[in-house]
């Protein structure tokens, strides 16, 4: 079989190499160099130049490079019909977890209150809740959000969480639609975003949606920079109704060295690796997807057109 390679990143010599342990015969093909296009069965992209997917006449079936498939949906001359494939990958999962623990603590125990306290040299002790107390809500409930949810859990907090369907997570408040969302907003002090990008959840978190959080609540966007209206998040934490954000995801990345979340003191950055792709792990997904492809077998993470995800 041959595989097209297509990515931004200049990875293509660590997934040759990681790939080749698990199906030796496979011919990686890295764009832009195509070869005979007629040749190529299968793609596993990142970010492909539109167009590019449609003239690959013979192509069968397409993997993501990452957890996301809206790079992919961007090109509306995506062939129809054509499979694609969600990259689930036990070490991602395990990644945005420790990144989501990581900064809910952050804000449970006022970090950035104290990092701007430690630049003013003010010594001030605030009161500080037990983690029981403070109330964590999660938008999405699919690989990534269920394994966040439930290790936040084990961490002690109120743990409650939201998706499109109903969902079922032991010890974990489920909510699903659009009456569960309000009733999730209004029980959540520290609200973590880890929802697929699709045309229903482009810019939800808006004004409209911090308004139906308690006064003073924190966000943790480490889904996708397009679901933020980032001028609303900058008008609700200056106006007091939100006290902090952490974010690892932006409209525009690189994040421009003029963008007003760089000063901002009540927002901490990071610059996309809450759950970066790793090849000698990630590759065990793609090669079993492809054996499975290859014997006609069902596919795992197979993406619904529909939703998007």
């Amino acid at each position: 079989m041959i595989l097209l390679f297509v990515s931004d990143v200049d990875s293509a010599g660590d997934w040759r190499r990681e790939l080749a342990k698990h199906v030796p015969d496979l011919e990686l093909r890295v764009w832009p160099e195509l070869g005979d296009p007629t040749e190529i069965e299968a793609a596993l992209v990142w970010r492909p130049p539109p167009g590019l997917l449609d003239r690959l006449p013979n192509l069968r079936i397409v993997f993501s490079l990452g957890a996301g498939v809206d790079h992919i949906f961007a090109d509306p001359s995506l062939p129809p019909g054509v499979p694609i494939v969600r990259l689930v990958d036990p070490y991602m999962t395990t990644a945005m977890s420790e990144y989501v623990q990581l900064q809910v603590l952050r804000l449970h125990r006022r970090d950035p209150v104290y990092r701007a306290q430690q630049q003013a040299r003010i010594w001030r002790q605030w009161p500080q809740p037990n983690a029981a107390e403070r109330r964590v809500g999660v938008l999405g409930l699919g690989v990534l959000g269920s394994d966040a949810a439930l290790k936040l859990k084990v961490l002690g907090f109120d743990l409650a969480g939201w998706s499109r369907t109903e969902r079922k997570l032991p010890g974990v408040a489920c909510f699903h639609g659009a009456d569960g969302l309000a009733a999730l907003l209004e029980r959540t002090d520290i609200l973590v975003c880890l929802l697929p990008l699709t045309p229903a959840t482009e810019g939800i978190l808006d004004a409209a949606l911090f308004a139906r959080l308690p006064q003073g609540a924190a966000l943790v966007n480490c889904a996708r920079g397009r679901h933020l209206v980032e001028a609303d998040l900058l008008a609700a934490l200056d106006s007091g109704r939100l006290a902090a954000a952490v974010l690892d995801v932006f409209r525009e990345e690189p994040l421009p060295p003029e963008h007003p979340f760089w000063r901002h003191e009540r927002i901490l950055l990071t610059p996309h690796v809450a759950a970066a792709t790793y090849p000698p792990t990630a590759a065990r997904a793609v090669a079993e997807g492809l054996r499975r492809f290859a014997d006609g077998r069902p596919l795992l993470n197979r993406v619904d057109r529909s939703e998007r995800y």
